[in-house]
């Protein structure tokens, strides 16, 4: 059986940028295509509607291509327990309050027990000191949090 992973807004944001002078953003852009072109097919991939509600805001052309990258994955669900969960994230963490969507992201993954939640967001969820507090609250809560990385992590040689 497949691995599974989240695909959180900002991989579907690389994958449809548009050309820039920013070497960094370009090389992530570069890595994320690299992925999705050549390492996705080993994971099961899934979304939540609070993924499909951020790449569908913007300019509406880029809004579409990032909706059309996204339309064949499933959604998980946003539950009472996957809220619940965020809330305590929030609450009990040094994840900002102003980032309760990012939240939403990890304890939907958390909560569906996905093995890994893919991001480029390094402030919030990809973030070292955050994920070790949140692998305590998701403990204590009954669950394991995923394996919270980039695309350059999660290639396979």
């Amino acid at each position: 059986m497949a691995e599974s992973a989240y695909i959180e807004t900002s991989i579907a944001g690389y994958l449809t940028v548009r050309p820039s002078n920013n070497i960094i953003v370009m090389a992530n852009a570069a890595a994320t295509r690299s992925w999705w072109d050549t390492q996705r097919a080993r994971f099961s991939l899934y979304i939540s509607e609070i993924v499909l509600d951020e790449v569908g805001r913007g300019n509406a052309e880029m809004a579409r291509n990032r909706l059309e990258t996204l339309a064949n994955l499933p959604l998980v669900e946003i539950n009472q327990s996957v809220q619940g969960l965020a809330i305590h994230f929030v609450n009990e963490s040094n994840l900002p309050s102003k980032a309760a969507d990012d939240a939403l992201h990890i304890a939907a993954a958390t909560v569906h027990r996905l093995n890994y939640l893919l991001t480029w967001n390094c402030k919030h969820i990809a973030n070292a000191k955050i994920q070790k507090k949140l692998a305590q609250i998701s403990l204590n809560a009954g669950y394991e949090l995923p394996i919270i990385c980039t695309p350059y992590e999660l290639m396979e040689e």
